[in-house]
C-alpha cells in the first residue's frame, strides 16, 4: 500500500496540489492519479481520504489523503503547529485504511515533515490486543522514497515511546502489577550500556523510612515497588541530571474510600505517570540524548483491605511531615511526597513530576492538554514549547499560596492529603500538597488524569489509553540537552 498526501487548493479551480512524492508517482502513472481525483467530485478535505487500486503493479492500493493548507504553521489560538498535526492525522487515517486492506506493508508520503508523517503511521496503527485470539493484522509502515529518512526514524522512535506507555497503561492490572512493570521497563533498557536500573524491595523503601508511600501500599497482597532508573546520557557522568518522577498505582480501587464500579476498571491506567515518564526515558536513550536523567516511580495497588489506610489516620512522609488522610482514594499524592523527598537527593537541574492525579483536571481541562503546576517560569517555557511540536499540548495552572492553605489548615497533622473545602480547586489543592515536599527551585508537576485516555479527541490515536504527554517529556528533554551542548 502507499499513503499519499495532497493539499487543499489555494484557488477555486479545485486542482489538486500534491506533495512532492505525490507529485513524482501521478508521473509515474502518467497523470491518472490527479485525472482520478478530479473526477471523483470535490477536493478532498482535511484528514479525508479516496483509495484507488490497480494504479501501480507496486502499489496495488494507493490511498490520498488531504493534508489542509500547504503552509500551515503555529497556530498561536491553538498552541500547536497546526501543520504537523494535520500530517500525523492524515497519515494515520490512511495507515489505518490499509490495515483494514489486510495488506501487510505501506509505504508513507514524508508530506514534508518525516518525523510527524512516522509518528502519524506508529500512532495510528497501534491497539492493545494481546490478549485477543482474533487480531489485527499488523502493518508495518516504511517510508516512501529515501529523502528525510533521518527525521522518519526519529519520528518511530518517538511514537514507540508513546506506545510503549499506551500498552503498559491498557494492559489489566493482574499483567502489569507492580514488579511486572518494572521487569517491563529494565527489559526495555536491557541493550543499552549507559542505563543502570535498581528494582527496589519493600524493605528498601521500609530503610528510606517513606512512610506515606508503604502507607498505601499495604493494603494490597502485591509487595510495592521503588523503580529507580538512571539514564547517563551526558557528556559528563557527574553532570546534574534531570528527575523524571512518576505515579506508579498499578491499580487504584479507592482504598476504603472505594471508587463506585462503572469504570473503575479504567484505574489499570492509574500509573499513567510512572508510564509515560519512564517510556520518555526509554526514548531518550534509544535517541542517544546527551544528557543525565533520572527517574523514579513508586509502584503498588491502592486497595481495600483489613490492613489498608483508613480515613483520619496520620502517616508521615520521608521527610518527617504528618500527613492526615482524609480520602484514602487521594492515594497517588501520598506516593509521590515520599518519591519527591528522595528526588531532591540527586542534586537535579529540574524534578518534573506525573501522574494521573485528579478527576478535577480532567474536569478542568478535559483531554485538550496537561496541566502543569510549576514554580519555575524557565521550566514551564521549555514544556510549553516542546509542547507546541509534539501537539501534546500543556497548559499552566496556578500554584497560589490560596490552595496551600487549604491543605495546611489540619486538625491532626502538618498536612491533609485532601483540601479543606473539599472539591473546590481539587487540581490545584493537590499540586499545592506536592508543593510541601519540594525545596528545588525548578519543579513542575503535571497532572496528567484528563489526558489519560483517548475516545476520538486525538484523531491519530486509537480509542483506549492514550500515553499522553510522553512526547513532550521527549522533546522537552532534548531541548533541555540541546540547551545544555550550546
Amino acid at each position: 500500500g502507499l499513503v499519499l498526501g495532497v493539499y487543499s487548493s489555494e484557488k477555486d479551480d479545485g486542482a489538486a496540489q500534491f506533495t512532492s512524492a505525490g507529485d513524482a508517482f501521478d508521473k509515474l502513472v502518467s497523470g491518472k492519479l490527479r485525472a482520478l481525483l478530479s473526477l471523483c467530485g470535490p477536493p478532498l478535505k482535511k484528514g479525508k481520504t479516496r483509495m484507488f487500486h490497480g494504479l501501480h503493479q507496486d502499489f496495488p492500493s494507493v490511498v490520498v489523503v488531504g493534508l489542509g493548507k500547504k503552509n500551515a504553521g503555529v497556530n498561536e489560538q491553538e498552541n500547536w503547529n497546526e501543520g504537523k498535526e494535520n500530517i500525523r492525522t492524515a497519515v494515520a487515517v490512511g495507515c489505518r485504511q490499509i490495515q483494514d486492506l489486510e495488506i501487510p506493508c505501506v509505504e508513507v508520503d514524508p508530506c514534508g515533515d518525516a518525523q510527524a508523517a512516522a509518528e502519524g503511521a506508529v500512532l495510528g496503527l497501534h491497539e492493545y490486543n494481546e490478549l485477543k485470539q482474533k487480531k489485527k493484522p499488523v502493518v508495518t509502515p516504511q517510508l516512501h522514497g529515501s529523502a528525510e529518512s533521518e527525521a522518519w526514524h526519529k519520528g518511530v522512535i518517538y511514537a514507540e515511546g508513546q506506545n510503549l506507555a499506551r500498552y503498559l497503561m491498557e494492559a489489566p492490572a493482574n499483567y502489569i502489577t507492580p514488579i511486572k512493570f518494572a521487569e517491563h521497563i529494565e527489559q526495555k533498557l536491557r541493550r543499552f550500556s549507559n542505563v543502570k536500573v535498581h528494582i527496589r524491595p519493600e524493605s528498601w523503601i521500609t530503610t528510606q523510612e517513606m512512610g506515606a508511600f508503604l502507607s498505601v501500599a499495604k493494603g494490597s497482597a502485591e509487595p510495592p515497588i521503588f523503580l529507580e532508573i538512571h539514564y547517563l546520557g551526558g557528556t559528563n557522568t557527574d553532570d546534574s541530571p534531570l528527575v523524571f518522577v512518576g505515579k506508579g498505582v498499578t491499580f487504584d480501587s479507592g482504598g476504603i474510600s472505594l471508587k463506585p464500579s462503572s469504570g473503575m476498571d479504567a484505574m489499570r491506567a492509574d500509573m499513567g505517570g510512572a508510564a509515560t515518564v519512564c517510556s520518555a526515558i526509554v526514548t531518550a536513550a534509544a535517541l542517544n540524548l546527551p544528557l543525565n536523567i533520572i527517574g523514579l516511580a513508586p509502584l503498588c495497588e491502592n486497595m481495600p483491605s483489613g490492613k489498608a489506610n483508613k480515613p483520619g489516620d496520620v502517616v508521615r512522609a520521608k521527610n518527617g511531615k504528618t500527613i492526615q488522610v482524609d480520602n484514602t482514594d487521594a492515594e497517588g499524592r501520598l506516593l509521590l511526597a515520599d518519591a519527591l523527598c528522595y528526588a531532591h537527593s540527586f542534586n537535579g537541574r529540574a524534578i518534573v513530576n506525573a501522574a494521573t492525579l485528579t478527576g478535577a483536571m480532567d474536569v478542568a481541562l478535559g483531554s485538550a492538554a496537561t496541566g502543569v503546576f510549576t514554580n519555575s517560569s524557565w521550566l514551564w517555557t521549555h514544556l510549553y514549547e516542546a509542547s507546541i511540536l509534539t501537539g501534546d499540548r500543556v497548559w499552566r495552572m496556578p500554584l497560589f499560596e490560596h490552595y496551600t492553605k487549604q491543605v495546611t489548615d489540619c486538625p491532626l497533622a502538618d498536612v491533609s492529603n485532601i483540601g479543606k473545602y473539599s472539591r473546590a480547586g481539587g487540581a490545584c489543592t493537590a499540586a499545592a500538597f506536592l508543593k510541601e515536599f519540594v525545596t528545588a527551585s525548578h519543579w513542575a508537576h503535571l497532572d496528567i488524569a484528563g489526558v489519560m485516555s483517548n475516545k476520538d479527541e486525538v484523531p491519530y490515536l486509537q480509542k483506549g489509553m492514550a500515553g499522553r504527554p510522553t512526547r513532550t517529556l521527549v522533546e522537552f528533554a532534548a531541548r533541555l540537552s540541546h540547551d545544555s551542548h550550546n
